[in-house]
């Protein structure tokens, strides 16, 4: 059966008037770094970035993990396997991501884990962390083998809410001086990593050879030939340096062995508890049991963690285990969660499963690597718009509205990891 042609389907030239809406070029952006931020649109993409300009060593280092690395496998696979319950026909015009850590508002429940050697994945460090994490009203924690001092951090950022992380040493004196310097500085909160007796088996590391610092063997000078900026920045500024270590080379591993006890017990943590005047965190918890004894030993909280994947493999799935310790720690300890989180829909389904807050350590070094500072603050730039986006979908305007009938997890624990 023959029909008519519509008009609107009848071929015709457009006219000027018509066209002059859609000729709206964009400016061009001269900023290389500025024009490569702006296209990410998740921390996926900045990694992407960060790994075409960064050497393979220092961004190994970063995105690897320990042994097969089955532990960063399952954490992830843990949020992607989330189930979230929306509710519909909501007033979500007024949503609020911020929150409350130990008195000190958070304008959303995530903050910049403490990493270590961070100057060598960028030369700006944690000087662009400390300042990011300030800009953006959340908190950043400053690693016992950070690359930049206590003082210098404190200086950088002042009106920042800057947190501590402590590996304890053989020296007890010296980790005394250490505290007291990290109290004397503003530093109101204190992370005493727990999981790290000794260094975890991360192979990338081993296969590429990994010092501190980096050395310029034919590998890495090769290497270097794809990421001028990146060799560039680290000559040309000052060497790395470490928040409490004045100098140190070798492997990763031979300095965690070196410096750190294997004999700490829960009557170091007594011993912290009467040092440090301020709050008292324990990180690396994996355990329930665990967590409980460490608040009976003076702790204000914990934050459930297997390190990010990077010192036990197959370690307990940290998503999995935060509403047990919940349970059994109650609604008045402070609880916060790390490893493998990604995107800002990982950060609440955390926070629905009963962690006070989050913290982010590979996505912060992701954005770091691809734009320094600027790197970092498009990472939380993201994170804030998924979870503002998340959040409203789910039919919630506040934190303290989400609950764990808001989220559900599989507990199947996939066995594949990365062999490397």
């Amino acid at each position: 059966m023959s029909r008519p042609t519509p008009t609107a389907l009848k071929r015709r030239l457009p006219s000027y008037s018509e066209l002059r809406p859609l000729m709206n070029f964009a400016t061009p952006t001269l900023n290389f770094k500025q024009r490569r931020l702006a296209k990410a649109a998740s921390v996926w993409d900045l990694r992407d970035i960060a790994r075409r300009l960064t050497p393979k060593a220092p961004f190994d280092y970063v995105d690897g993990a320990a042994e097969a690395e089955i532990s960063l496998h399952r954490a992830r696979t843990a949020y992607r396997d989330v189930q979230f319950h929306p509710g519909v026909l909501r007033d979500v015009s007024d949503a609020d991501l911020s929150t409350t850590v130990f008195g000190e508002r958070w304008s959303m429940p995530v903050g910049l884990a403490p990493t270590g050697f961070t100057r060598m994945m960028h030369s700006e460090g944690e000087y662009a962390g400390s300042a990011a994490a300030a800009d953006a009203g959340v908190a950043f924690c400053l690693s016992t083998m950070g690359t930049a001092s206590i003082e210098d951090v404190a200086g950088h950022a002042p009106d920042g809410t800057n947190w501590f992380q402590l590996y304890l040493w053989r020296d007890r004196e010296r980790s005394r001086e250490l505290i007291q310097r990290a109290w004397d500085n503003g530093f109101k909160t204190l992370l005493v990593t727990v999981d790290t007796a000794i260094a975890g088996a991360r192979l990338r590391d081993v296969h590429n050879g990994m010092t501190i610092p980096p050395q310029l063997t034919l590998k890495t000078v090769v290497d270097a030939a794809y990421r001028p900026e990146w060799w560039f920045n680290f000559l040309t500024h000052e060497p790395l340096s470490f928040a409490s270590i004045s100098r140190h080379s070798g492997t990763v591993a031979s300095l965690v062995d070196t410096m750190f006890d294997p004999s700490l017990t829960f009557d170091d943590l007594d011993w912290i508890r009467e040092a440090w005047p301020g709050n008292l965190m324990c990180k690396g918890l994996q355990t329930v049991e665990d967590a409980r004894r460490c608040i009976d030993h003076g702790a204000d909280g914990v934050i459930v963690s297997n390190h990010g994947g990077r010192q036990l493999d197959r370690a307990p799935v940290p998503l999995h285990l935060l509403p047990k310790v919940r349970e059994a720690l109650g609604d008045q300890v402070t609880i916060g969660l790390d490893t493998g989180i990604m995107s800002g829909a990982d950060v609440l389904a955390a926070v629905a499963q009963g962690a006070d807050f989050t913290l982010v350590g590979r996505a912060y070094m992701y954005g770091l690597m691809a734009g320094g500072t600027a790197g970092v603050a498009r990472m939380l730039e993201i994170m804030r718009a998924e979870m503002t986006r998340t959040i409203r979908l789910l039919g919630v305007n506040r934190l303290d509205e989400l609950g764990p009938e808001h989220v559900s997890l599989s507990t199947d624990v996939p066995a594949t990891g990365t062999w490397v």
